[in-house]
């Protein structure tokens, strides 16, 4: 409900504070002193788009700011939940700022947001109901869009026929249909793209399936790798120390053997015999090192066909690791994963057929859920009609018939196969034409508030704007006006703008709006008016700007009569 409205540089308005109650709040003021006004400060809280045109002379923006009380809006909060918006002590403050630069901004609890995210909160183009409801609802010149949806017509029939839960059922199966034919619908769209893909991933499993990838015993392949080159290296060495020393036409061993043969003619020389003797002793040591030598390094044994292998296998490995991951635990993975798709694939008829049986089911309790409230709802639209017609005919609106015409959808619907639309006879020579279309402004006001006297409390608590609710009417009526305002007003919350004393006299609290001239600019002022300035108020209404003793003492005894 609308706890407080703050405007600043709207029009006329200087600054206004106005701390709206529970129940039914009642507006008058003279004709032209800004009642108009103060309801456009109201509809931008429910989202309508803002003009710089508002702005008032010589300010560069304007400011609308409601603050709203959610305690019995668990919707409202699970709406502002979504779109990431805090609601602390379960408050609603929704303001905007409308900047002559045209940057205007809306914020709700102090965070930016959208236009749509504001309606969606506030005001939705029509109630679901079960889901979310309006925080306003406004109907008159200035606003009837909710009374002239035909979504609003179906809600305000299901909500009296009181199958509420069994309409959020058919919509939560209508949902889960669409999303099972959308599968469908993307499957068979899909069908050559999966063949093709199916032949890909054949592919690429006997790709993978060739490699064989064992991350256990694999990721030691490098390491293998490293060890049987080392061993490569070692053989290497010990041939070409073999070669150098003993195997070649001119090894080591060959020239040592030629000096030492030359040194024999020399043998005499005591000095060369003994150096012989000691370079025959240098080759033995040659000889024995490299048997130790090669002795030591025997354990390195070269395997070069496995090396060939394993190096062939890392190269695999490499090239599969660019395609499916980056380590083998990766590739091991993708392996699996292209096998769960071809065997998804390869089932596709199977899975096809278990998604239309499952379509065929949800759509046969679908049928016998529509027929139901569809039933339900054409045997209610005739008791709602006669209901919200006796409500009018009390209101003394001659002339006027209300109707609910139901009709039969050949296909299922969001909501069933029902649809409903309010109609209305404004004599009967007329046809019953959609209500959008012939009823005036104050005559939709009486309409709602004939339908919401008839339908009864609403689960959603919300404010209810009535503007021009009392267009037409005076006397007797006008009090039946006061008293279904005062009753739909019961745990909920009531706006009314009236020039009617008998209204007025209704109302749980009184604003009265005022316009005044100081130094040749024009002010708007809501002030909510004391008991004694009520009876005063009220005595304006009855005989206009001279007040009588008269129309004091009529004015008390309406107060008196109508808060009794």
């Amino acid at each position: 409900m609308l706890q407080e409205l703050k405007v600043s540089q709207f029009a006329i308005i200087d600054h206004l504070h106005v701390e709206f109650k529970d129940g039914l709040n009642v507006l008058s003021g003279e004709t032209g002193s800004g009642k108009s006004v103060l309801l456009k400060s109201l509809s931008l809280l429910m989202g309508e788009k803002a003009s710089s045109d508002v702005i008032r002379s010589g300010s560069q923006q304007a400011t609308v700011e409601g603050c709203f009380d959610l305690a019995d809006r668990p919707d409202i909060c699970d709406v502002l939940s979504s779109i990431g918006v805090e609601f602390p002590d379960q408050q609603l403050i929704v303001k905007r700022i409308i900047a002559s630069n045209d940057k205007s901004k809306i914020y709700l609890n102090g965070s930016l947001c959208t236009l749509n995210q504001l309606r969606e909160v506030v005001s939705p183009m029509i109630e679901v109901t079960g889901h979310s409801a309006p925080l306003i609802e406004m109907t008159g010149q200035h606003d009837n869009r909710n009374l002239t949806s035909k979504g609003y017509h179906l809600d305000l029939l299901d909500q009296y026929a009181g199958h509420i839960e069994k309409r959020y059922t058919y919509e939560q199966k209508f949902i889960q249909l669409k999303t099972i034919r959308t599968e469908i619908e993307d499957f068979l769209k899909q069908a050559q793209a999966k063949s093709q893909r199916l032949d890909f991933l054949k592919f690429q499993l006997n790709e993978l399936a060739l490699v064989k990838i064992d991350p256990e015993t694999d990721q030691h392949i490098e390491e293998d790798i490293k060890k049987f080159k080392s061993a490569h290296k070692i053989q290497q060495f010990l041939d070409d120390c073999e070669n150098i020393l003993f195997s070649d036409d001119d090894s080591v061993n060959v020239r040592l053997k030629t000096v030492i043969k030359k040194s024999l003619d020399l043998n005499s020389i005591e000095v060369v015999a003994e150096q012989m003797n000691s370079l025959q002793a240098a080759q033995q040591s040659i000889e024995d090192i490299f048997f130790n030598l090669r002795k030591q390094l025997q354990k390195f044994e070269l395997d070069s066909d496995l090396l060939e292998e394993k190096e062939s296998r890392l190269s695999q490995i490499r090239k599969l690791q660019k395609k499916y991951g980056a380590d083998l635990t990766e590739i091991a993975l993708a392996h699996q994963n292209i096998e769960k798709e071809i065997n998804e694939l390869e089932n596709s008829d199977e899975h096809l057929a278990r998604l239309n049986k499952e379509a065929s089911r949800i759509e046969l309790e679908l049928k016998k859920l529509a027929e139901e409230l569809h039933l339900k709802r054409s045997k209610t639209a005739v008791q709602l009609s006669s209901a919200v017609n006796k409500e009018l005919n009390d209101l003394n609106m001659k002339g006027v018939t209300f109707d609910i015409e139901v009709k039969k959808l050949s296909e299922l619907a969001t909501s069933g196969i029902s649809d409903v639309e309010f109609l209305c006879q404004t004599s009967p020579k007329d046809p019953k034409r959609p209500i959008a279309k012939v009823a005036s402004g104050g005559e939709l006001s009486r309409i709602l508030l004939s339908l919401k006297k008839a339908v009864g409390d609403s689960d959603r608590p919300r404010t209810y704007l009535f503007d021009e609710v009392d267009t037409g009417v005076s006397g007797l009526t006008a009090e039946k006006v006061g008293r279904k305002l005062k009753a739909i007003a019961q745990g909920q919350q009531v706006v009314c703008v009236t020039h009617l004393p008998q209204v007025a006299a209704f109302g749980d609290v009184h604003f009265v709006i005022q316009k005044n001239t100081e130094k040749g600019s024009v002010k708007m002022m809501v002030q909510e008016v004391s008991k004694k300035e009520r009876v005063e108020e009220i005595a304006r209404l009855i005989s206009g700007e001279k007040i009588s003793k008269t129309s004091m003492a009529h004015a008390q005894q309406l107060l008196s009569e109508a808060q009794a």
